[in-house]
């Protein structure tokens, strides 16, 4: 019972109704009178504090007083930010550098350190390791020193080779082949007799890096590939494509049946090249035709 009777109390507290008045001093007259309850007045106060909170935030975020904060930062200033620190960390590593360099340069000239002074490493591709458990012949010796000999100024690390990677080489067109590849006449590539008006495909995916028409071979394409390749389609009657475009292998290129004496009615002679980082190769080793 005296529970009930202090949740009563309680309630009927906050439930109690007060009254401000403001009135004139001097006339003693009401000026403004407010009724308000306990709960009223404190709901009130919240919801008044909410909606100032709701439109200083509203300012804030909708607003360039955002700009004035301390800590805030446009997207552009953060991206420009993160540029210029890298950009100070390079050039801090390169003045390392060049303050090493300076200063091994200057001890060399001041005599400090000898030019000669930093000895030569055996070369360990000449180097050979002995076998404990299989004793060298004599025969072995001298063949070991022969072959160091032979190579010891042999740069086999530099000889050119023909990167093939599992590539898939498309036939430029289908046709009988009437002239192969002979570079030491001068005829770098393959002349492939096929009907006119041939679709002509590129052999690898690339790049057209030229095309366009001359007096001795019609229109021509270039097209480089990845690995230093490089691919020459020539006697074409009309290009479709243009220089700057992306091709896959097999995707058409060029039409033949270029007129300069060498076509008929029926079939004509289209010429194919294909190149490696400046030395030309036989088409025929790469593609069946």
């Amino acid at each position: 019972m005296k529970r009930n009777k202090k949740n009563s109390d309680f309630f009927s507290k906050k439930r109690s109704k007060y009254k401000l008045t403001f009135f004139n001093e001097s006339s003693l007259e009401d000026v403004w009178t407010i009724c308000f309850s306990r709960f009223g007045a404190i709901m009130t106060a919240i919801l008044l504090i909410g909606l100032i909170v709701v439109a200083i935030l509203s300012v804030i975020v909708g607003t360039p007083v955002k700009n004035l904060l301390p800590g805030y930062l446009k997207t552009e200033e953060r991206i420009e930010m993160v540029d210029k620190i890298l950009r100070v960390d390079s050039l801090a590593a390169e003045v390392q550098r060049r303050d090493a360099y300076i200063k091994n340069l200057a001890s060399i000239l001041t005599g400090e350190i000898k030019i000669d002074s930093i000895g030569q490493q055996a070369d360990s591709l000449l180097s050979t390791t002995t076998d404990t458990l299989l004793p060298e012949s004599k025969l072995m010796a001298n063949y070991i020193k022969q072959y160091e000999q032979e190579e010891k100024y042999t740069l086999n690390v530099f000889t050119p080779t023909t990167p093939i990677d599992g590539k898939l080489f498309y036939p430029p067109l289908k046709g009988k082949i009437i002239k192969a590849y002979n570079p030491k006449e001068g005829h770098f590539g393959i002349d492939i007799q096929c009907p006119r008006n041939t679709a002509v495909s590129a052999v690898l995916d690339g790049t057209i890096v030229s095309a366009g028409y001359t007096i001795d071979y019609g229109y021509v394409v270039y097209i480089q590939h990845s690995n230093n390749y490089l691919s020459v389609y020539k006697y074409n009657s009309g290009i479709l494509k243009n220089i700057g475009d992306k091709v896959s292998g097999g995707e058409k290129i060029a039409v033949t049946g270029w007129e300069d004496g060498k076509s008929s009615k029926q079939s004509c002679v289209a010429e194919f090249q294909l190149w490696h980082m400046g030395q030309s190769l036989d088409p025929e080793k790469y593609i069946t035709f």
